[in-house]
């Protein structure tokens, strides 16, 4: 039966802050400080458990491979030879935020009946912009049925796609045709703006969407300036609703209209900024929060715990939903490790609207998989990392031995060493 599932990326062993998003207020904020890789793993498994809880079905993507020495021979060099800047950025462990994955059209959407997947190229970051081929190496194995699935090659460079952190679907019910929406942004301020809407146009050309059902908006400049690098630190959708904060769009009254045009069922939520301001929005990750409909039908706001923690956002979270309106509960994950780099509940998870019995079960987890995936976590990944391990004059040669091992034994616990 066609259900949305939440893939979520496990958090690798080579998880650091480098601080190399610029943007990022977050990534840039926690710079040269020391990271708990093991911890972090941890922490995307408990909100995987609380998925699970709710009723939800759960997938996983793995870890890339760290450093990436492909990568670096493309420079000519190697990491025990690099510069420093050059092996952080090789070491990256970014690819744990799925939803930089790529960009999926459900079946319902698509003039051929197909899910067809587009990887982000990611090219605005240069410690992101070479994780298209693992990421579609993985997609191409887990969605493997040609009836079922298409997958496209990234957008080429110079267009940037920073995957379904700008991309929302709205529509009565998952398995149901409904209207894709690409939130895109203009260069002009101090931070880049990631998603080029040639890009978007193109991935919808490719997904082959009805331009009638298919909305492209502008983010707002104020929202990219506050750091919300990707619209998903700003904006949420969830079957009818739209849960929105009132600068995420550069003109918001335009960009309903025409959201409501396509798709006439929308309820949307729009975040006062007198209740909730930009720079609070953004700090607490309230929006980079996991919109869902369980199997009870509440639909649930899953968000982290510095949501909860700000009092103006706790204020709104229980007036909304003490509210008759669409979103009926929140749950509260702790993924603190995640956050301080810059990534919330949101990031962590790529949404595929698909049959679960047409993707690889390698792929989807129960409860007794995720114990299996926490023991391996519990013995292999490193318990911390300092800045000095990578950035430092010498490399830790031997952390790239533990990272390698860590991944190699996660790898082979789910008869996945293909992707060794």
């Amino acid at each position: 039966m066609t259900t949305e599932i939440n893939f979520d990326g496990i958090i690798g062993p080579s998880h650091n802050y480098a601080g190399l998003s610029h943007g990022n207020l977050a990534a840039t904020q926690n710079a040269g400080t020391p990271s708990f890789p093991r911890r972090a793993a941890l922490e995307g498994i408990d909100k995987m458990r609380t998925a699970l809880s709710l009723g939800l079905v759960q997938g996983i993507l793995l870890p890339h491979d760290r450093p990436d020495d492909r990568w670096l021979a493309s420079l000519a060099t190697t990491y025990a030879d690099a510069p420093p800047i050059l092996r952080a950025q090789a070491m990256s462990a970014s690819a744990m935020w799925a939803a930089n994955a790529a960009t999926v059209s459900p079946a319902a959407d698509s003039a051929d009946g197909r899910c067809h997947f587009t990887p982000a190229n990611l090219v605005t970051m240069p410690h992101r912009s070479h994780e298209a081929a693992q990421t579609a190496r993985q997609l191409a194995l887990a969605f493997a049925d040609p009836a079922c699935f298409v997958h496209h090659a990234p957008i080429p460079a110079p267009f940037g796609d920073e995957g379904a952190a700008n991309h929302m679907r709205l529509a009565p019910a998952h398995g149901e045709a409904g209207v894709e929406l690409f939130v895109y942004g203009i260069t002009g301020g101090a931070f880049p703006a990631r998603q080029s809407r040639d890009a978007s146009a193109a991935i919808a050309r490719a997904h082959r969407l009805d331009p009638a059902r298919t909305v492209f908006i502008e983010q707002s400049p104020e929202a990219i300036a506050a750091g919300a690098f990707h619209n998903d630190v700003v904006a949420v959708a969830n079957e009818r609703v739209l849960f929105v904060h009132e600068q995420a769009f550069a003109d918001p009254a335009t960009a309903y209209a025409a959201i409501r045009a396509a798709a006439p069922f929308v309820e949307i939520v729009e975040v006062p900024a007198n209740r909730v301001s930009l720079a609070q929005a953004v700090k607490s990750y309230l929006f980079n929060a996991q919109l869902v409909t369980p199997a009870d039908g509440r639909m649930t706001l899953i968000v982290p715990a510095e949501a909860s923690g700000d009092p103006a956002v706790a204020a709104y979270l229980t007036a909304m939903t003490e509210s008759n309106g669409p979103i009926r509960a929140f749950r509260t994950v702790d993924v603190r490790q995640s956050m301080a780099n810059g990534g919330g509940p949101a990031c962590l998870r790529l949404r595929v609207v698909a049959d679960p019995a047409t993707i690889d079960p390698r792929f989807l987890v129960d409860a007794a998989k995720l114990d299996r995936i926490s023991a391996i976590i519990a013995d292999y990944w490193p318990e911390t990392i300092v800045p000095s391990q990578i950035l430092g004059e010498a490399p830790d040669l031997a952390l790239v031995s533990t990272i390698r091992a860590a991944r190699n034994a996660l790898l082979a616990s789910l008869d996945l060493s293909v992707l060794a």
